[in-house]
């Protein structure tokens, strides 16, 4: 009789351990859609109760109810909740540049506030340009204007900027950031000299051209325009509306500093003590820091202190790191195997000497390595250093992570699943670019086969989406439409043997995004323990007509179990 009495007491204590604190506050989710993105397959959940900023239950409503019986209870009304969207690569200091600045751009731009239309000729481009200068530009400052692209534009020069701005101080940054242009009052209110730049052979000082490793060079020189307080922070202000609006509950960089630690820091911070509904991560930008700290071996010391720049919510990712190989898709300095079909030859964001030296020196101390790699033949070169380290010092669970991947093989794409290497691709290039890398560059055949996601996806590599913006706008819906879809800007359908299915792209912008950031045993998915971040739709976008997934309206997030619903 004794067993018995143990087994109740047993029971008891368990059912006990098992009820719900009286002094907490639940809120049950229910009458939607909850889509949990927690498997490999889709799965429902009828509700989703939370304790303050942690989900405590996901199941059926009945047994919600019967544990939770004092619950609030929030009706969904026939919408659909999700994980909140996570966007794991996005550059707050750009969008700080870029969005309080003139944007002249290929195509369209949808800002908080308006839409700046896009210009597709150099007669377009000129008269744009020429108005905006003589409308909005001050002599006291640099006049900033972001997307310009040769391609749509033609061509520009220092003597052309001279032509349009003569005592204007006017900088042209080309839509990859990647390049810039400057005329003579710039160069001259920089105090900057041919004779710094003689060395380095991604300037053209005759064009006032500053490229990759040259634009890099410069960079820290206009720090000190480009942190200019009340213009970055209506910059960070105006980015952080975008977010809210696209349903994101988290943000990463990866590359922190761009170009100065403390000033980018400081109005970083600035920002998030405002409160706003999202977390950021910084993922250390090891090129930039071996710059500035005198050798690679003191950026990864200096790196190691960074978790007390933590804030409740600006953290630092820890033992991650993130380096380059070659140059930005949209300036077609990507390096190409096969070259390209009009000569040009692509660019080195690190001499590969450089790179392999890094790539060593921060798998050797296991760290989780994120590469900027867009062409096939930066993306082999990565692949045969870590093969090299990987024979050295085997390591398992790596993680090592390529971001943007513009083009590349199935041939590599077995290599990357042999390696255990994970993915963070850019869908958008397909749309921005196919239709003119077709023309120029590239070629038909390597157009159409941009980010080739299916090669990825088939395999199983965990593949997260994002728009590295303002390389793709701040819309997680918008990738997964142009992954799931595959058109370009001229509505054309190409290469739909790389689609994905819809579901595959959901996860690419919630669990898989936080899998890029080591992140998913707390974000990405509706389950028990995790983060109570929800994005609210008006419509399931796994229900309807995949080509309108990109006009799914964002209702609103639950970030940390505090809605703003609308």
């Amino acid at each position: 009789m004794k067993y018995p009495l143990i087994l109740l007491c047993i029971y008891l204590l368990t059912a006990c351990n098992n009820e719900p604190k009286p002094d907490t506050k639940f809120i049950t989710y229910s009458g939607g859609d909850i889509i949990t993105m927690s498997g490999p397959l889709l799965q429902y959940a009828e509700a989703v109760v939370i304790d303050g900023e942690e989900i405590v239950f996901v199941g059926s409503l009945a047994l919600a109810n019967l544990k939770y019986p004092d619950s609030k209870q929030r009706l969904l009304q026939g919408r659909t909740m999700m994980p909140g969207f996570i966007e794991p690569h996005v550059h707050p200091s750009l969008a700080a540049t870029i969005l309080p600045n003139e944007i002249i751009a290929p195509y369209d731009w949808v800002l908080p506030d308006r839409i700046q239309k896009g210009v597709s000729s150099h007669e377009e481009y000129i008269s744009r340009l020429s108005s905006a200068i003589s409308e909005r530009a001050s002599p006291r400052e640099i006049f900033f204007v972001w997307g310009y692209h040769e391609l749509w534009h033609g061509e520009l020069s220092r003597s052309l900027l001279n032509e349009l701005a003569k005592e204007q101080p006017l900088a042209i940054i080309h839509r990859s950031f990647h390049e810039i242009f400057l005329n003579d009052a710039t160069i001259n209110a920089l105090g900057i000299s041919e004779k710094e730049f003689r060395a380095n052979p991604q300037v053209d000082w005759d064009k006032g051209h500053f490229y990759e490793g040259g634009w890099m060079a410069l960079a820290p020189k206009m720090a000190p325009l480009l942190l200019d307080g009340s213009r970055y922070m209506r910059g960070l202000g105006l980015m952080t509306e975008l977010i809210k609006k696209n349903g994101i509950t988290t943000i990463a960089e990866p590359g922190f500093p761009n170009i100065n630690f403390n000033g980018e820091y400081a109005l970083l911070k600035q920002e998030m003590d405002t409160n706003p509904p999202y977390d950021v991560y910084l993922i250390p930008n090891g090129t930039q820091l071996s710059s500035m700290k005198g050798s690679d071996e003191n950026a990864l010391e200096f790196i190691k202190t960074l978790p007390t720049f933590n804030t409740n919510n600006i953290m630092f990712l820890p033992n991650q790191v993130k380096l380059f190989s070659d140059g930005a898709i949209y300036s077609q300095a990507m390096q190409m195997i096969d070259g390209y079909t009009d000569g040009h030859h692509g660019e080195w964001m690190t001499p590969l000497n450089v790179l392999q030296k890094q790539i060593s020196l921060y798998w050797n101390n296991n760290f989780k390595i994120h590469v900027h790699a867009n062409g096939d033949k930066g993306i082999q070169k990565v692949l045969d250093f870590v093969s090299e380290d990987q024979k050295k010092y085997p390591r398992l669970d790596h993680r090592l992570t390529f971001h943007h991947m513009g083009y590349f093989t199935d041939s590599i794409a077995s290599q990357i699943d042999d390696m255990e290497i994970e993915a963070s691709v850019n869908p958008f290039y397909l749309w921005a670019l196919a239709d003119k890398y077709a023309d120029h560059g590239l070629g038909t055949e390597r157009a159409e086969n941009l980010v080739p996601i299916n090669s990825l996806a088939s395999r199983d590599i965990s593949t997260s989406y994002h728009s590295d913006f303002a390389m793709a706008p701040l819309e997680p819906l918008t990738l997964a439409w142009t992954a799931i879809n595959r058109v370009t800007s001229s509505n054309k359908r190409i290469s739909q043997n790389q689609r994905v299915d819809p579901y595959t792209a959901m996860q690419a912008i919630t669990i898989a995004a936080a899998k890029t950031l080591n992140l998913e045993d707390s974000l990405g998915s509706i389950e028990v323990g995790k983060i109570a971040n929800f994005t609210i739709l008006n419509t399931n976008p796994l229900k309807i007509d995949t080509m309108l997934i990109k006009e799914i309206e964002v209702l609103g997030t639950v970030y940390r179990g505090n809605s703003s619903l609308r």
